[in-house]
């Protein structure tokens, strides 16, 4: 990692760039150098740069410098190399500073107003905000929700300019924190909005210090971001799994309901078979004994049977009279043949 600062730095070295002083004197060399995270940018002007206010927005930028250089709420604001860098003074030293931490009003800024716009810009409207979502993703679009909305009827006014500052250049500019301090406590009387720039406006800090407390401040930040997103997720699975159980619960029902109805249906089912085998087998037990009843010889009436003896009586005695008649007949036929 710190390879790759010292390469940015050696090729920031290596291309000058030029600007103009607000005093309107020749163009001077300006030389951009990017130390480790946390130590400084310096950004080496002969004099304080012409800043002029951005319309509509409490922020200042300087259209005569060949670099993203603003001024908002006390501070002294760059872009450069996709990162933010701010300083009270106008020539450093800067303090790099998170995306999370850059003030919304700086992120506003439209896309014309940066003299040095990455490549990423290109195509974006010129009149309104760079698309920091789209570029640095959901996760910081998330933490920063709503930095691309707001009332244009409720924009603070912007800070003063520290023209104090113009007095101090070349040598007479001062490097020390400590002195920076003093000075300005003597000369700005402007009592900050953000946060950022309030701990800036304190007791000065030594870069290394500074950036360590922002360290510790976004490692905090993670920290706390991660144990809402582990508790979030512990919500998400325990909510998955009551609707899992509750679902199991309701299959268990549902199959229970379907259990106890196919038990109604088999036992409806049964007695409507036996019903039927009952009818069939009554049908069946009437069928026979119908059958039965049609064999069987009727029983004549009583008085028939009496009738019927008396003429068989009848019969037997003339049978049996006739029978004696022709014996009697026989045996006088015999006779009178013994005669003869």
């Amino acid at each position: 990692m710190k390879m790759r600062y010292l390469v940015i730095a050696m090729s920031m070295l290596l291309c000058p760039l030029t600007s103009v002083q607000a005093s309107g004197q020749r163009p001077s060399q300006v030389s951009v150098g990017i130390g480790y995270p946390g130590v400084s940018i310096g950004i080496n002007l002969s004099g304080y740069p012409d800043l002029y206010p951005v319309p509509g927005y409490p922020v200042y930028y300087a259209p005569r410098m060949d670099f993203n250089y603003f001024f908002y709420d006390g501070l002294y604001w760059v872009f450069h190399a996709d990162n933010w860098y701010a300083s009270s003074w106008y020539n450093g030293p800067w303090d790099q500073i998170e995306r999370d931490f850059v003030p919304l009003y700086v992120l506003r800024v439209p896309v014309r107003y940066y003299r040095q716009p990455p490549a990423y810009f290109r195509g974006w409207r010129d009149d309104a905000p760079p698309r920091w979502g789209e570029h640095w993703g959901r996760d910081w679009e998330h933490r920063r929700s709503g930095w691309d909305h707001w009332d244009s009827h409720s924009v603070p006014p912007p800070a003063p300019l520290p023209l104090y500052q113009r007095q101090y250049s070349g040598d007479r500019y001062p490097r020390a924190p400590e002195q920076q301090h003093s000075i300005r406590s003597e000369n700005y009387r402007y009592q900050p909005r953000e946060a950022v720039t309030q701990q800036r406006f304190q007791q000065p800090v030594q870069p290394n210090q500074h950036w360590s407390q922002q360290r510790q401040q976004e490692q905090q930040r993670q920290q706390d971001q991660q144990k809402q997103q582990d508790h979030q997720r512990q919500q998400a699975q325990q909510q998955q799994l009551d609707h899992q159980r509750q679902q199991a619960q309701q299959q268990q029902l549902d199959h229970q309901r379907q259990q106890a109805q196919q038990q109604q249906l088999d036992h409806q089912r049964q007695q409507a078979q036996q019903q039927q085998l009952d009818h069939q087998r009554q049908q069946a037990q009437q069928k026979q004994q119908d059958q039965q009843r049609q064999q069987r010889p009727q029983p004549e009436p009583q008085g028939k049977v009496q009738d019927h003896k008396a003429s068989q009586q009848d019969k037997d005695r003339k049978n049996k009279d006739e029978e004696q008649r022709d014996h009697d007949r026989a045996d006088e036929g015999r006779d009178s043949r013994q005669q003869r």
